[in-house]
């Protein structure tokens, strides 16, 4: 390897806005995020499904039909 053309590498402190802080190694010597693993809806499981103008509603609705015309003909063979 060459030398001197790699950056230096350090034990970096990640800061969350939700205060949680972490360590990992980086290139940086300090890193904030808004979001971490431990405020993120994904990973804390507090994810909420977002229905804008009734659009998951509207979906049932529509294949409601199809569900029953299926179901009818499964009962019918």
């Amino acid at each position: 390897m060459k030398k001197d053309i790699h950056p230096e590498y350090h034990r970096t402190k990640v800061h969350c806005a939700c205060g949680a802080e972490f360590e990992t190694g980086s290139t940086l010597p300090e890193i904030k995020v808004e979001i971490c693993s431990q405020c993120h809806p994904f990973f804390t499981g507090k994810q909420k499904l977002i229905d804008t103008a009734g659009r998951v509603e509207r979906f049932k609705n529509k294949y409601a039909k199809y569900n029953d015309v299926k179901e009818g003909k499964a009962k019918s063979n």
